[in-house]
């Protein structure tokens, strides 16, 4: 779709991170995933619960996102998704997150486990970590009884309250070094779209993460979610930008794209965008259904058209 063939990293989890993915792959193969590290629900939870591994879902996500769009690609793809349904202990569980399990206990790490699973998949580009550490979300929320503190990714993903502040535990986990090399060599790095308090924000909450992320070279985009969760229900678009704000306030961007249904307020939206440094760019990725889900080829448009400003 372009000559320019950027170096990007894509930062966030699951369905989000995918839908970025997706769109990216008809740019670059020079595609670095980093992918969040601590959901604590459904079979990832079980997992690392059992285990004491990294919670393997949103890896897993990523990688099926990136793979090679040919029969072997796609069916391995479908394969690494597929779901068990049974009566008995297999149920729920996602075969490509046993598949990512045996390789980190048969290969001891989560680089070289992933790039053997890459291999498998012939994807194009790399899926690394937050942190080679499993982390656990704590959140401030308010709630009709007053305020309280939560913890678990489940638990902030689902509260009835006002999520006011996020954190992780511990609290300055450690950077894998080929994150911090990927941010170095970036062209573009890109948060977003996806569930904010449990896929995004996390990303700024690890320290070194986000002193990379304000030092690099790489331009920085934030891409808006089409509509607000439930862990961020009642926000407008300007008020997520705020929030991203008020967790990272060191942090510069460059562009933050939104479809124009999302911004109740362009006004208002571009100013809070305007406390980050950045201009709002807004552009239809929506798919076309009622769904609301970003369109992988309008979302890979409006990537081109912001790289090559």
């Amino acid at each position: 779709m372009s000559p320019y063939y950027p170096s990007v990293v894509a930062l966030g989890g699951g369905h989000g991170l995918y839908a970025s993915l997706t769109a990216l792959r008809y740019l670059t193969d020079d595609i670095t995933a980093v992918v969040t590290v601590a959901d604590d629900g459904g079979s990832s939870g079980r997992l690392r619960k059992e285990f004491g591994v990294l919670p393997p879902g949103d890896i897993r996500m990523a990688l099926s996102a990136l793979c090679d769009n040919s029969e072997w690609g796609r069916t391995w793809r479908d394969v690494l998704q597929h779901r068990f349904s049974s009566e008995g202990p297999l149920n729920g569980h996602a075969l490509g997150n046993l598949l990512i399990l045996a390789l980190w206990e048969k290969l001891d790490g989560s680089v070289p486990a992933l790039e053997w699973v890459g291999e498998l998949l012939q994807i194009h580009g790399r899926v690394l970590p937050m942190s080679p550490v499993p982390l656990e979300i704590e959140a401030d929320v308010t709630l009709p009884s007053g305020r309280e503190t939560i913890r678990g990714q489940v638990a902030v993903a689902t509260t009835q309250g006002n999520v006011e502040h996020v954190r992780l535990q511990p609290a300055h986990p450690p950077v894998l070094p080929e994150v911090a090399e990927a941010l170095r060599e970036a062209d573009w790095a890109i948060l977003g779209p996806g569930s904010w308090y449990t896929s995004i924000i996390p990303h700024l909450m690890v320290p070194d993460l986000r002193a990379q992320l304000c030092a690099v070279d790489a331009r920085r985009l934030l891409t808006l979610n089409l509509l607000a969760e439930k862990e961020t229900w009642g926000m407008s678009a300007a008020e997520h930008i705020t929030s991203f704000h008020d967790h990272a306030p060191d942090l510069h961007l460059d562009v933050i794209l939104a479809d124009p249904s999302s911004v109740e307020n362009v006004e208002e939206t571009r100013e809070a965008a305007a406390l980050t440094g950045a201009r709002l760019v807004l552009r239809d990725v929506r798919m076309k259904d009622t769904s609301p889900r970003h369109d992988p080829l309008l979302l890979a448009a409006a990537y081109r058209d912001i790289f090559d400003v």
